[in-house]
C-alpha cells in the first residue's frame, strides 16, 4: 500500500559535496522502496523539489540503502519541473474562463477544463508521459469532432482548444523526456510505469557501503556470459547495443540481504567505526583482518540476539565477513578482484560520475556497473599509505604498493594532485594466486611447444634474459613462469619495488626463495629505502644465487649488468624492461639509462612480448613474438653488425612462433656456449637440438593430459614442477644407464611417470 501522506510529506534537502549539488531525500518513515520509476507520487513531489531548486546533479532517497539518479536523470526531471513553471505562469491560457469564452462551446467547456487540469497539476509531475500522452488523444478526439460540426462558431471555440492543446504538446516534445521516451509511447496506457524503468535506473548503496552499484542489466544488453565467483557473486557480461563497449555486471551478496540483515551491518559497522585502526594494526593487514573478524562476528552475534533475529551461523559468518569488507578492507574492489578472470582495475576521477573499468581474461576491456565515490576512495589512500609506509600527498603524488586480502593480491597505483587535476585516481593490476607455467602459457598460446623448449633449456644454462614488453603485455608474468622452471636445488633472490612475484606461493611450494624490497622509482631520498642499485649489488654479497628483478626502470640498470656480467656461466640473471624490440631494449639500456655499450653484450637473450590484436580490433592477445640472442663480437651497433640475431619469430598467419633458419641450422652463439660445458653436446648440435626438442615434448604432453583429462590444474605450478623434477631425475638416470641423454628414452621413462601422475591427481580431483 502506498503511504500518500508521508510521501507528500517529502522534504528535499540540498548537500553538496565535492563539487555537487545532491538533493537527498530522508525516506526511512515510508513504508514502500523510494522510486522514480515505479512511484508517480514520489516522482510528482520530486519535481515539485526540482521546480523552485536551483543547480541539481543527483538525486538520491535514503533508506538503509541510497538510491542515487545521475545527472542525465535528473536532468530529464528538472525540464519537467522547468515545464511546470512554464505552463503555470501562463495557467491564463486554459484557465476556465478562457476556454468556454465562445457561448457555442459552453457544454464542451466543463470536460476540457477538467482534462486539462488533470494533465497540468497531476499528470505532467506524476506521470509526464502520460500527460504527453492524454494530451494527444484529446487533440485527436477534437480533431474528429471538429470534423462533424457545421457550426463555425463553434468550430472556432473547437479550435481555440485546440490552440492550447497544440501548445502544451509542443512544450512537452521540447523535452528530452518526451524525446527518448516516444519511440515507446504507442500503446502507452496511464498508470504503466514499464516506461519509466528504462529511463530512470538508480546505482544503489547500502548504509555500510561508499560504493555504489547499478543493480538493473542494461536496456537491451545482449548477454554473452554468465558465471558464478565463490558461489554467491553473480556476474553477467553483456554486449551493448550501438557500442563497441562490454558490460562487466556484477551483484555481490551484499546487495541481496534481508532488510532485517542490512540494518544489522548498519548497527555493526557504526560500533565497529569506533575504533581507527593504527599505523601498527596496517603492518600486518591478515592479522588486523582476523581480528577484526572475530570482533564482528562476536558482535553480529550480539546484535542478533538482542534484536531476536533468526540467523545461522553460516549467515552470521557471511556478515562478519562483509563487515570486515567495509571497514578496515576495500569494499567492493576485494569482491571484484576474487574474479580470477579479473587482470586489471582503472578507478578514473571524477569518483562518483565514471564506473569502474576491468581488463577481463576473456573479454578484454569492460565497462562496469560499480561507481566507487570520493568518500571510498579517500579511504582506500589512507590505508595504502599505512600499509606501504609511503606518502601520497602533493609532493609525492604517486604511491605504489601491493594489498593482499582473500582471495587476491594485487599491486596498486595510485595518483592525487597536482599529477592529477581532478583528485585521485588508482590502478589495481591482479596476481595470479598461482604461478604462471610454461604449459599453463602455451594453453592460452602465449608461447608454443618449441619456444617452452628452448626458453627451458637457456634456463638451465643459466643464460642472463630480458622479458620486453609494452605495459599489459604480460612480461611480470612471463619472469614468474622463470622461476617455476628453476630447479628447487637452486638460491633464487628476487628484487622488486613493489612484490608482484609469486615469492610466498613458490616458498610454499619448496623453493629456496628470498625476495627483497627496494624504494620505489618514485621516492624521494629520505623515504629510507633502500634504492634498488644498491639492492642488486647487495645481492652479490648474499653468496650464489639466481637473480631476478622485477623491472629495470632507472639507474638500477648499471648495478644489474654488474651483476649479469658476475654472474653470466653460472646463474640466471633476468629482468622486465619496457620496449618492443631488441634494438629498442639496446637504445633504452644504453641511451636513456647510461648502460656502457660493452656491458649491454652481458644480456644474452631478449623475450619480447607483445598484445596481438584481432582485425576487428576488438580483441587482443597475449603473445611472445620474438626470442632474440645477443652476440658478442660487435663494436659500436649491434643491429648494424649482427649482434641480434632470431631464433623464433611470430608468423600472424599461424598465430605461433617460428624457428628461423639461423636456429635450425645451429648458428646460435649462446646454445653452443652452453654446448661447450656438456660433454655430450660440445660437438654434437644434433644431440643439443634434440634436448630442446625434448623439452618441447614434455611440454606439450603435459598441455595434452590436461585437456585429455579436462583437469586444466595440471597445468598449475605444482604439477608442472613435479614434471621438471621429474624429467631432471629421468635425464640423470638415462645418462648414467645408457652413457648418453638419449631424448626417446628419457621421454618414454618421464611419459611412463606423468601417465600415473594425472591418473592420481583425476582420483583426487573426484
Amino acid at each position: 500500500m502506498v503511504d500518500s501522506q508521508n510521501v507528500g510529506s517529502l522534504k528535499g534537502e540540498i548537500v553538496r559535496e565535492g563539487g555537487e549539488a545532491i538533493l537527498r531525500f530522508n525516506c526511512e518513515s515510508l513504508n514502500i522502496i523510494p522510486s522514480l520509476e515505479d512511484n508517480p507520487l514520489i516522482m510528482s513531489r520530486v519535481v515539485d523539489e526540482l521546480a523552485s531548486s536551483g543547480t541539481i546533479t543527483k538525486i538520491v532517497f535514503n533508506q538503509r540503502k541510497d538510491y542515487e539518479y545521475d545527472l542525465n536523470q535528473v536532468g530529464l526531471l528538472k525540464e519537467i519541473g522547468v515545464l511546470f513553471n512554464t505552463v503555470v505562469s501562463n495557467k491564463e491560457m486554459f484557465s476556465y474562463g478562457k476556454i468556454a469564452s465562445n457561448p457555442n462551446c459552453s457544454s464542451f467547456a466543463n470536460k476540457w477544463y477538467q482534462d486539462l487540469q488533470i494533465v497540468v497539476y497531476s499528470l505532467l509531475k506524476s506521470d509526464p508521459i502520460g500527460a504527453y500522452v492524454e494530451l494527444k488523444r484529446i487533440l485527436r478526439h477534437e480533431r474528429m469532432h471538429l470534423e462533424k460540426v457545421a457550426d463555425q462558431s463553434t468550430a472556432a471555440g473547437i479550435k481555440n482548444f485546440m490552440s492550447i492543446v497544440m501548445w502544451l504538446i509542443r512544450s512537452f516534445e521540447r523535452t528530452k523526456l518526451i524525446g527518448v521516451a516516444l519511440p515507446d509511447v504507442a500503446g502507452y496506457m496511464l498508470g504503466d510505469r514499464s516506461i519509466y524503468r528504462k529511463l530512470f535506473r538508480p546505482a544503489i548503496k547500502p548504509d555500510f557501503m561508499f560504493t555504489k552499484l547499478m543493480a538493473d542489466y542494461p536496456t537491451n544488453g545482449e548477454e554473452i556470459n554468465s558465471y558464478l565467483v565463490n558461489d554467491d557473486i553473480e556476474v553477467t557480461v553483456f554486449d551493448v547495443p550501438g557500442t563497441v563497449e562490454t558490460l562487466y555486471h556484477m551483484m555481490p551478496p551484499e546487495f541481496k540481504l534481508t532488510e532485517d540483515k542490512y540494518e544489522i551491518l548498519d548497527m555493526a559497522r557504526r560500533v565497529m567505526a569506533e575504533h581507527k585502526p593504527t599505523k601498527e594494526e596496517f603492518v600486518d593487514p591478515q592479522r588486523m583482518r582476523e581480528v577484526f573478524t572475530h570482533v564482528g562476528l562476536d558482535l553480529i552475534e550480539e546484535l542478533v540476539k538482542s534484536r531476536n533475529v533468526r540467523m545461522s551461523h553460516k549467515e552470521m559468518n557471511q556478515l562478519s565477513e562483509i563487515l570486515v569488507r567495509y571497514t578496515v578492507g576495500f569494499g567492493l574492489i576485494e569482491v571484484l578482484l576474487q574474479d580470477e578472470q579479473i587482470q586489471d582495475v582503472s578507478v578514473n576521477s571524477p569518483l562518483g560520475r565514471i564506473p569502474l573499468f576491468v581488463v577481463h581474461g576473456e573479454f578484454g576491456d569492460c565497462n562496469t556497473n560499480i561507481y566507487p565515490t570520493i568518500p571510498e576512495s579517500e579511504s582506500w589512500a589512507s590505508k595504502l599509505r599505512m600499509i606501504s609506509g609511503r606518502p601520497l600527498d602533493e609532493a609525492h603524488p604517486i604511491l605504489d604498493t601491493e594489498i593482499e586480502f582473500p582471495g587476491a593480491r594485487c599491486r596498486v597505483s595510485t595518483i592525487t594532485e597536482p599529477l592529477n587535476p581532478f583528485g585521485l585516481g588508482f590502478s589495481f593490476r591482479r596476481h595470479r594466486d598461482k604461478p604462471w607455467t610454461f604449459p599453463l602459457f602455451m594453453h592460452y598460446k602465449t608461447i608454443n611447444p618449441i619456444a617452452a623448449g628452448l626458453w627451458s633449456f637457456l634456463i638451465d644454462g643459466n643464460k642472463t634474459m630480458l622479458i620486453c614488453g609494452t605495459r599489459s603485455s604480460g612480461k611480470s608474468s612471463l619472469l614468474a613462469s622463470i622461476l617455476v622452471e628453476m630447479m628447487r636445488r637452486y638460491r633464487i633472490i628476487t628484487i622488486e619495488d613493489t612484490l608482484e612475484l609469486p615469492t610466498s606461493p613458490l616458498r610454499e611450494l619448496g623453493y629456496n626463495i628470498q625476495p627483497m624490497k627496494v624504494a620505489s622509482a618514485f621516492a624521494s631520498a629520505e623515504s629510507g629505502e633502500m634504492n634498488a642499485a644498491d639492492g642488486i649489488r647487495a645481492t652479490l654479497r648474499l653468496g650464489d644465487s639466481a637473480l631476478i628483478v622485477g623491472e629495470v626502470r632507472s639507474k638500477e640498470a648499471v648495478a644489474l649488468y654488474e651483476a649479469m656480467r658476475v654472474g653470466a656461466a653460472a646463474n640466471v640473471v633476468a629482468g622486465t624492461i619496457h620496449g618492443d624490440s631488441p634494438y629498442g631494449i639496446y637504445d633504452r639500456v644504453v641511451n636513456d639509462l647510461g648502460v656502457p655499450k660493452t656491458s649491454f653484450k652481458a644480456t644474452d637473450a631478449v623475450i619480447i612480448a607483445n598484445p596481438v590484436r584481432s582485425a576487428d580490433g576488438l580483441h587482443k592477445m597475449r603473445r611472445v613474438t620474438q626470442i632474440t640472442e645477443v652476440r658478442k663480437f660487435w663494436e659500436e651497433d649491434p643491429m648494424a653488425e649482427g649482434g641480434f640475431v632470431d631464433l623464433l619469430k611470430y608468423n600472424p598467419g599461424k598465430d605461433e612462433l617460428d624457428t628461423t633458419p639461423d636456429l635450425i641450422n645451429g648458428d646460435s652463439e649462446i646454445l653452443k656456449s652452453i654446448a661447450g660445458n656438456v660433454k655430450e653436446w660440445a660437438t654434437d648440435w644434433d644431440a643439443l637440438w634434440g634436448n630442446v626438442l625434448l623439452r618441447a615434448k614434455t611440454k606439450e604432453a603435459v598441455v595434452n593430459y590436461a585437456h585429455q583429462s579436462n583437469n586444466l590444474d595440471l597445468l598449475e605450478a605444482p604439477f608442472v614442477i613435479k614434471c621438471n623434477d621429474q624429467f631432471h631425475k629421468v635425464s640423470e638416470k638415462i645418462q648414467d644407464e645408457v652413457g648418453s641423454l638419449d631424448p626417446k628414452r628419457i621421454f618414454e621413462d618421464w611419459d611412463v611417470w606423468v601417465k600415473r601422475e594425472v591418473k592420481k591427481e583425476s582420483v583426487n580431483k573426484k
